[in-house]
């Protein structure tokens, strides 16, 4: 099953009070979703994942944790409900996951 736009939508409109430019990217039927240009969410199935970074160790004890895809990492996931959770995780992320460096294009000389 792949994300709903509904669900993407819903996911977005919890992130109001987020800081920064928040922005999404269909892939595959599921979505990346960006703060600043970072890459922090990954939505599959309807369900919203985050890397597990040691900062957000004690933020998401006894969250559930799952793939996000067949042969992903494990991840936790996040309740996008839990306003009290989400600003925090998002700050936390946004401050330890870089820019994606952009990728080079092939030379077609070759």
């Amino acid at each position: 099953m792949s994300t709903t736009q509904d669900f993407i939508d819903f996911v977005i409109d919890q992130m109001i009070d987020v800081k920064g430019e928040i922005r999404y990217k269909k892939m595959f039927g599921e979505y990346m979703v960006y703060v600043n240009d970072k890459p922090l969410l990954l939505v599959c199935d309807n369900r919203v994942f985050i890397k597990m970074l040691p900062d957000l160790e004690q933020l998401m004890s006894g969250a559930t944790v799952g793939c996000p895809y067949e042969g992903a990492k494990l991840h936790y996931m996040l309740d996008v409900e839990d306003s009290e959770l989400l600003l925090p995780v998002l700050e936390i992320l946004e401050q330890q996951i870089p820019v994606p460096k952009p990728r080079k294009k092939p030379n077609p000389n070759r």
